[in-house]
């Protein structure tokens, strides 16, 4: 009864404190919602991991490069092997600076909008600081935006095998899409399920090859015209501009496009994946497993990581 009577007293004084006009309704300026995540930690020389270097600062208005690079040293760090470091300027990196790394991850695109035409590019002696560093045998891992420029640069499209071009590439709709793994006897997809799925993520397609790249595709992705349909695709992808005769005369449609490769550049070895869009797409056990395979293979030649659950094969009956 006491609690009840006290109970009754606080509703009274709350109902009578604040009249029901006072509340002020504030309209703040907007700002995009910021995430929150772990600030990096030393990590013991002694237990000898490879060593990794994100680069990135120049990214597309719509990929959170930042947000990506912190979640991407989390994943690493977390799974035992990595120790990560990440720039934002890399516009005078050198070749010393790299042979620091066993591998360097590209997370960076020269560009705010993916066909502008004004882009942002390292100097001359950092971008040949980059080649020099993989044909002497550095690892690199060329990862989701690192395709959308260096589509006029054709030493660039030999590094990393293949870029977006806005003349013929293009993003297909679906924002989630099975992942099909082509090769599962590679050392980095050794052991995965043949079909796994994305979330929140772009599928590239008809993507601009090098001339005589020699890649070895570990996984596609299937760009069907039945998804261009409005009701599927939403407002981004106006109903006029996939019309079924216009559908019918882009190349590559209804066709499986290499999602995952890799590939040798002189000495080094080169791990490209288109996938990996937002910290969304990277909660994902099985991406987390080929980003995370992929980056050890470039970095050592071979892979220990183990397969979680959720990206292992199983027996279909």
């Amino acid at each position: 009864m006491k609690i009840h009577a006290l109970a009754s007293a606080l509703l009274v004084t709350v109902g009578t404190a604040l009249p029901a006009a006072a509340q002020v309704i504030v309209h703040p300026a907007y700002r995009p919602p910021e995430t929150v995540q772990r600030v990096a930690i030393p990590v013991d020389p002694q237990e000898k991991r490879l060593k990794v270097l994100i680069i990135s600062g120049q990214n597309s208005y719509e990929h959170d490069w930042t947000g990506v690079n912190n979640l991407l040293r989390t994943l690493m760090h977390d799974s035992g092997r990595f120790d990560v470091r990440v720039t934002e300027d890399f516009d005078h990196g050198s070749l010393a600076m790299l042979k620091a790394y066993d591998v360097v991850l590209l997370n960076y695109s020269s560009r705010w909008v993916y066909d502008d035409k004004a882009e942002h590019r390292w100097s001359p002696d950092a971008e040949k600081a980059l080649f020099d560093y993989v044909r002497e045998g550095g690892g690199l891992v060329a990862y989701h935006s690192s395709f959308t420029w260096g589509y006029n640069w054709p030493a660039y499209r030999e590094l990393v095998g293949a870029v977006m071009d806005p003349g013929a590439s293009r993003r297909s709709p679906p924002g989630a899409f099975a992942v099909h793994i082509v090769d599962r006897g590679d050392p980095i997809t050794k052991g995965m399920r043949e079909f796994v799925w994305t979330y929140n993520d772009d599928m590239y397609t008809n993507m601009a090859f090098a001339p005589g790249a020699k890649i070895h595709v570990l996984a596609t992705a299937h760009d069907s015209s039945a998804s261009y349909d409005p009701k599927l695709a939403g407002p981004k992808y106006p109903a006029a501009a996939y019309t079924p005769e216009k559908l019918k005369a882009m190349q590559g449609m209804d066709a499986d496009h290499p999602q995952v490769w890799t590939q040798e550049y002189g000495k080094g070895r080169v791990f490209s994946i288109t996938l990996g869009h937002d910290e969304v797409s990277l909660h994902f056990k099985p991406l987390q497993s080929l980003i995370l395979r992929g980056t050890e293979w470039a970095g050592s030649g071979k892979v220990t990581l183990p397969l979680p659950e959720d990206a292992k094969d199983y027996p279909v009956k």
